[in-house]
C-alpha cells in the first residue's frame, strides 16, 4: 500500500493540473456565456451568433487557414509574453520588437536577394530575431542596472519603433513606382520568392488552397523549444529562479542583472519572429501598418495560457479563430464584430480574477498560520 504522503503528494500534483487545465477553460466558457448576455441583452441571437463565429474560424478548409494564418504571429507573441513572465518581466514592448522583427527581415530579404532560399531565409529569420533581441536590450540593460520598470520602458521603445518603421518605409526602403519615382503608399518592395515563407498549399499540393503558411510549424517547433528550454537547462532554470524569488536566486549564485538582460532580450527575439511571420509568409513585403495589435494580444494568449510555452499554442489559436470568425459572424448573424473584443477582454479578467482570488486565499492563509 502506499504511504499517505505520497497519496497526499500525489493528489496535490493532480490538484495542480486540474487548475492549471481547467481554469483557462472555466475562463473561456464564462466569457462565452457572458458574451451570450450581452448578445440576448441587445436584441441578437447568441446561439446563431456563436455558431456563425465557429463556421467562420473553422467551417471549411480556407477558414482553418485563415485561423492558422492569424495564430502563427501570436504563438510568438505569446511566447514572449510568456517567457517574460517566467522571468518576472513584464515584457509590454512586443509591439514594437515585432515592427523591428519585420524591418530587419524587409531588409534583409532586399539586399540579399541574390542567395539561395535554403541560405537566404535562415539569414532573415536569424536577423530578424536578432533585430527584436537589440531593440529589447536596452530597456533590460536599465532594468538590471538603475531598476528602470520593463512595463515603462519597452512600451516608449515600442512606440519609437512602430514611428521609425514608418519613416522608413516614407523614406529609404519605400517602394518605387512605374517612373523610377518613390511611390504614393509607404510600402517596401515585394520580397524575391526565395524570401518567402510558402503556403501549405505550395508545399503539399494536396491540401485545398487556404492562407496557412509554413511558419505555424516554426512558430510550434519554437514553442517546443522554449518550453524544452524552461524544462531542462541551466538557462531555464535561472530564468525560472529569478521570476520566483530573485532575492533567493541571487543568494543562490544566480546572476538577477545577467539573466534579466538575457530573459528580456529573448523575449524581444520571439516577439521579433511574429513581425518575421508576417513579412515573409502574409504580406510578401513591409508596409506601413503591418500587424493587428498581435504584440498586445500576445498578452492575452499568455494569460490564458498560465504561460506555459506549450499552452501557448491552443490559446493562440482560440484568439486567432476569434479573429477569423468575427467577420462571418457579423455577416450571418448581425451581431458587430465588436463581441469578440468583448469575449477577449472578459477572457482576461476571469484569468486574471482567478489569479487574485488565488493571491488572496494565500494571504489569508498567512494570516490565519500567524494567529494560530
Amino acid at each position: 500500500m502506499r504511504a499517505p504522503e505520497e497519496i497526499t503528494a500525489r493528489n496535490a500534483r493532480w490538484m495542480n493540473v486540474a487548475q492549471k487545465v481547467g481554469t483557462p477553460m472555466a475562463s473561456v466558457l464564462l466569457a462565452m456565456i457572458t458574451g451570450s448576455l450581452i448578445v440576448a441583452a441587445t436584441g441578437g441571437n447568441p446561439v446563431l451568433a456563436f455558431t456563425a463565429l465557429f463556421q467562420g474560424a473553422f467551417g471549411n478548409p480556407y477558414q482553418i487557414g485563415e485561423t492558422i494564418m492569424r495564430s502563427t504571429p501570436l504563438i510568438f507573441t505569446g511566447l514572449a509574453i510568456a517567457y517574460g513572465f517566467r522571468s518576472g518581466l513584464f515584457n509590454i514592448g512586443a509591439e514594437g520588437q515585432l515592427y523591428m522583427g519585420g524591418l530587419a527581415v524587409a531588409w534583409l530579404g532586399i539586399a540579399f536577394q541574390g542567395l539561395p532560399w535554403f541560405l537566404l531565409v535562415p539569414i532573415m529569420l536569424v536577423g530578424g530575431a536578432l533585430a527584436g533581441a537589440a531593440w529589447a536590450f536596452v530597456p533590460a540593460l536599465l532594468k538590471a542596472k538603475v531598476g528602470a520598470h520593463e512595463v515603462i520602458t519597452t512600451m516608449m521603445f515600442s512606440w519609437v519603433a512602430r514611428y521609425f518603421v514608418s519613416y522608413v518605409l516614407n523614406g529609404p526602403l519605400k517602394a518605387l513606382g512605374p517612373d523610377g519615382k518613390p511611390g504614393t503608399v509607404p510600402v517596401s518592395e515585394m520580397l524575391p520568392a526565395q524570401a518567402t515563407l510558402p503556403k501549405f498549399t505550395a508545399v503539399l499540393p494536396f491540401l485545398p488552397s487556404n492562407n496557412a503558411h509554413v511558419g505555424f510549424i516554426l512558430a510550434i517547433v519554437v514553442a517546443i523549444v522554449v518550453w524544452l528550454i524552461f524544462r531542462y537547462t541551466t538557462l531555464g532554470y535561472e530564468a525560472r529562479a529569478v521570476g520566483f524569488n530573485p532575492f533567493a536566486a541571487e543568494n543562490g549564485g544566480v546572476s538577477v542583472a545577467r539573466t534579466t538582460i538575457m530573459s528580456l532580450c529573448i523575449s524581444g527575439a520571439l516577439a521579433a519572429l511574429a513581425g518575421a511571420s508576417e513579412v515573409m509568409g502574409v504580406h510578401g513585403r513591409l508596409s506601413d501598418q503591418f500587424s493587428a495589435g498581435f504584440g498586445f494580444t500576445g498578452i492575452a494568449v499568455a494569460l490564458l495560457a498560465k504561460n506555459h510555452p506549450l499552452a501557448v499554442i491552443p490559446a493562440a489559436i482560440l484568439f486567432g479563430g476569434l479573429s477569423a470568425g468575427s467577420g462571418y459572424m457579423q455577416l450571418n448573424a448581425n451581431v458587430p464584430d465588436k463581441l469578440v473584443d468583448i469575449v477577449q477582454a472578459l477572457v482576461i479578467l476571469f484569468v486574471a480574477a482567478e489569479t487574485i482570488i488565488t493571491w488572496f486565499i494565500k494571504q489569508r492563509q498567512k494570516e490565519a498560520t500567524k494567529h494560530g
